[in-house]
């Protein structure tokens, strides 16, 4: 009898993200990014959504990535690579929307988010967290249509989801946005 191949992808997964992970970079600007080295997934959002928080869910770290309840903590694009010889790296990216820091700084972090975001040969899949109990806004649509102009392969994740009420749950699956948007389709 053969391993089933999803059973062997799984197991895959978890011994790369059960590895080392490591801080390896941080750019607060496009000129400033680390060489361009195997694969990159990259987390992006509004502020406070839960980009850091997934990394360190994914990795088994509490602090490998540095999380706040103050939006606008991560304010430059924060690189982690995994275990020697994986080729592979997680990305952390500011979060955009409100944050605690001025305007021009926000602003110059957002343009860095798109800039990453469109120029990036290594970047292989993109998570958008999307704070279920807000739904999509029209950052994120706009953070989409750069995706979609850049064919950079992405992913919309629902965070926070177990703080909706269940009355809720359906129109934040498919809220009037998600309908909108041509390139996305929604929930079952």
């Amino acid at each position: 009898m053969t391993p089933d191949p999803d059973a062997k992808l799984i197991e895959q997964g978890r011994k790369l993200f059960a590895g080392d992970w490591q801080f390896i970079w941080a750019s607060p600007s496009i000129e400033t990014l680390p060489p361009e080295a195997g694969l990159e997934v990259a987390f992006a959002g509004r502020s406070n959504v839960g980009k850091s928080s997934l990394i360190n869910a994914l990795t088994g770290r509490n602090a490998l990535a540095r999380t706040s309840h103050t939006p606008g903590r991560t304010q430059e694009l924060i690189f982690f690579e995994g275990p020697d010889g994986a080729g592979f790296r997680l990305v952390d990216m500011p979060g955009y929307g409100y944050a605690s820091a001025p305007k021009a700084k926000v602003a110059s972090w957002t343009a860095l988010i798109h800039k990453f975001l469109q120029g990036r040969s290594t970047l292989a899949r993109v998570y958008l967290l999307v704070d279920a109990r807000h739904g999509i806004k029209d950052i994120d649509l706009d953070v989409l249509k750069t995706l979609d102009k850049a064919a950079v392969s992405y992913q919309v994740v629902l965070t926070k989801a177990d703080q909706v009420k269940p009355a809720n749950a359906d129109a934040r699956r498919e809220p009037k946005k998600l309908r909108q948007a041509k390139h996305l389709t929604p929930l079952p």
